[in-house]
């Protein structure tokens, strides 16, 4: 069995878009998307796989009006990732390309997992 590298390098929530180009020309596939809140914001963290190696790339938004531009326009089966976030978290994504409007999941409490969502904005 071959080995795995992995690397997390942090970054800006406004090169979402053309690290995920960047990653794509290069020959990464998206491998998968996951948050976690921490503090007073939401960590994103973009995992990408080519050969073994991973690279995530962690982004962090505000819990209180989380907004992040979605991948989907790279990688279109993004969408399932990225309205989890949306329904769990209150994460916003620009340009998803198939919004289900917080309706992904059908739960009882509205963001679950970030009760703040919305408090400092429009969820």
């Amino acid at each position: 069995m071959a080995e795995q590298i992995q690397h997390i390098e942090p970054a800006a929530a406004q090169d979402l878009l053309s690290i995920m180009q960047d990653a794509k020309s290069a020959g990464y596939r998206l491998g998968q998307i996951c948050a976690t809140l921490v503090s007073n914001s939401i960590e994103i963290l973009y995992t990408l796989e080519k050969d073994n190696v991973l690279i995530n790339y962690k982004f962090t938004v505000d819990s209180q009006s989380p907004e992040i531009q979605s991948a989907t326009a790279v990688y279109p089966y993004a969408f399932v990732y990225e309205n989890e976030m949306h329904d769990l978290f209150g994460v916003k994504f620009k340009n998803l390309s198939l919004d289900y409007g917080g309706t992904f999941y059908k739960i009882h409490e509205k963001t679950p997992w970030n009760p703040e969502a919305g408090k400092g904005g429009t969820n």
